[in-house]
């Protein structure tokens, strides 16, 4: 029998609340469910969120009895923010966490490079933000229960799934023994060590980087801004890195890297964090600052990826799926990209709204995602933790030429995680205007934000499903129209937007004004009837400088068909 941990884990500043096992015993027969979820992170409760705004129930299923231990995630980027904002938790995160877009970055005492991160008045949310992984479970798990599409059970492990043709076979095991579940479909969002994808026999290709990093999560008061801060080549850690973030209620992340020769084990004991914490410490000139320690582990940069994140009903999502180093924010924030991703092409999938084979474009689309990521993370990571005598003689190179000349200090870049554009996806639609357009975003690409008032901005108004942005201050055309309802008879989800006018305008669900053409000007945009057509997770599918009936009706065919 599974036996989660039933006391509550140690935090000097977190209060873990222990949840009641879901018993089998306490419920009725076992019907088959339309999703199963294996695993309450951040990336399986995103899931969970975007299925329900589908309509989609599911179960969803986690090992332990609380949230996780430790920080673990805290740097969240914008784009991460706008997709928290869809499933009802953007608003607690900014209350919240600390926001932030500037890098430091120091060589042997000296400050090399500042990162500048690009913030407009166009932006709802900053680039990053720090927050705990802990508070954003937290909040992810307060939108869970309020949302009675979900069914959550804690204490429940999957120890075996079996794949049939048409579902899924899932053993659970719980505190008072095993039991059956059916499951026409299952995602595996079981993080990096996925038991799930181990039964499979499934393999991750990619690198794995010899380094080992320490994080320590410590209380400390200490007179900084809540900006990155980097040291190479530290006087007290010789050839290594360090990295410093700050995080709410007092407590700062410190990363350190270990020397070559030194196991998890030793780094991880008392004496050892301490010397280390207090050495980084004197070296900003905060020598003898009182300090505790809340958490600490070990980890090492990894670039990894499934092949194809489908096999049969089983979808892998987050870190079940890949694994990324966490230099330039990408775990998490790749994870609920994924999420999203998933979310949408399966709910279709589940409501016969598309074939199966639109997961066929959910693992291309992602998987070429993580391929981008493995790339330029690969570059951060061979700058951070030289895996081979070469990389440490060039990286040696930039740090002492930093010194005194200029064009270098840019190398120092840690290439934060940014969306992914799905410039070549199979839903984009190959008949419209793309080509045409000068500026704005093309076929892909995430949307662009706009300012529309003092707290009003553009994509909070879109979601849910397609979305339709048409630039027009007249009443859409009767064919046009006549295709929004018959999508909609269907029973695609799909919301029409007027942008420009300052009267309702028929034929669309909400006109937003555009007095000053920001929005005309973000989204490449010179005359009336031009168009968007955004997918589910707000990626363009196609843009027409002249909205038509005929190839409106193209898009959505295309954007359904994988």
């Amino acid at each position: 029998m599974h036996q989660p941990a039933a006391e509550p884990r140690y935090s000097i500043y977190y209060r873990y609340q222990v949840h009641e096992p879901w018993l089998a015993s306490a419920h009725g027969p076992q019907a088959r469910c339309p999703v199963a979820i294996v695993g309450s992170g951040p990336a399986g409760m995103v899931a969970a969120l975007e299925l329900a705004r589908f309509g989609v129930p599911s179960v969803l299923l986690t090992a332990e009895r609380q949230v996780s231990q430790g920080s673990r995630a805290i740097v969240f980027t914008r784009r991460s923010m706008e997709i928290l904002q869809q499933v009802g938790v953007g608003a607690r995160v900014t209350q919240n966490g600390l926001p932030w877009r500037f890098g430091n970055s120091y060589y042997r005492g000296l400050h090399v490079f500042r990162m500048e991160a690009p913030h407009e008045a166009d932006d709802r949310f900053f680039p990053m933000i720090n927050l705990q992984q802990q508070y954003l479970e937290e909040y992810l798990l307060e939108a869970v229960r309020a949302q009675p599409l979900i069914d959550l059970r804690w204490g429940n492990k999957v120890t075996r799934v079996e794949p049939h043709e048409d579902h899924a076979e899932l053993e659970v095991d719980t505190p008072e023994g095993p039991y059956a579940l059916e499951a026409e479909w299952v995602i595996a969002a079981d993080g990096g060590r996925s038991g799930i994808r181990t039964q499979l026999g499934l393999a991750l290709e990619g690198s794995s980087y010899e380094g080992l990093f320490v994080i320590a999560d410590i209380r400390v008061d200490l007179p900084l801004p809540t900006e990155r801060l980097a040291f190479f080549e530290p006087s007290w850690n010789p050839g290594n890195t360090v990295l410093m973030h700050r995080e709410p209620h007092g407590i700062w992340r410190v990363d350190y890297q270990l020397p070559p020769d030194e196991s998890p084990e030793d780094a991880l004991r008392p004496e050892s964090l301490k010397a280390r914490i207090d050495a980084q410490l004197a070296m900003i000139g905060h020598g003898g600052a009182p300090w505790e320690l809340d958490w600490s582990s070990v980890y090492s940069a990894r670039t990894l990826t499934l092949p194809n994140y489908v096999h049969g009903r089983v979808l892998f999502t987050g870190d079940a799926a890949h694994l990324l180093p966490i230099f330039g924010v990408r775990g998490a924030n790749t994870a609920f990209q994924d999420a999203q991703s998933l979310a949408w092409h399966l709910a279709f999938v589940v409501r016969g709204l598309a074939a199966p084979r639109l997961l066929a474009n959910y693992s291309a689309e992602r998987v070429g995602a993580a391929r981008e990521i493995i790339d330029e993370a690969g570059k951060s990571t061979r700058f951070m933790t030289p895996p081979t005598r070469g990389f440490k003689l060039l990286r040696n190179a930039v740090l002492s030429l930093s010194l005194s000349q200029d064009f270098v200090r840019p190398l120092y870049h840690w290439r934060t995680s940014r969306p992914h554009e799905y410039t070549r996806s199979a839903l984009n639609c190959p008949g419209d205007d793309n080509a045409l357009f000068t500026a704005g975003p093309g076929h892909g690409a995430p949307p662009r934000n706009v300012r529309l008032g003092p707290d009003d901005f553009l994509l909070d108004h879109l979601g849910g499903g397609f979305d339709l942005l048409v630039f027009t201050q007249d009443a859409l055309p009767a064919s046009v129209r006549a295709v929004v309802d018959g999508a909609r008879a269907g029973g695609i989800p799909l919301k029409v937007t007027a942008i420009g006018a300052t009267h309702a305008v028929a034929g669309a669900d909400r006109t937003l004004p555009d007095t000053d053409g920001r929005c005309r000007e973000r989204y490449g945009v010179h005359a009336d009837g031009a168009a968007y057509l955004l997918r589910p997770d707000q990626h363009v599918c196609a843009r027409w400088q002249v909205l038509d009936a005929a190839r409106l009706q193209a898009a959505l065919d295309t954007a359904r068909a994988g």
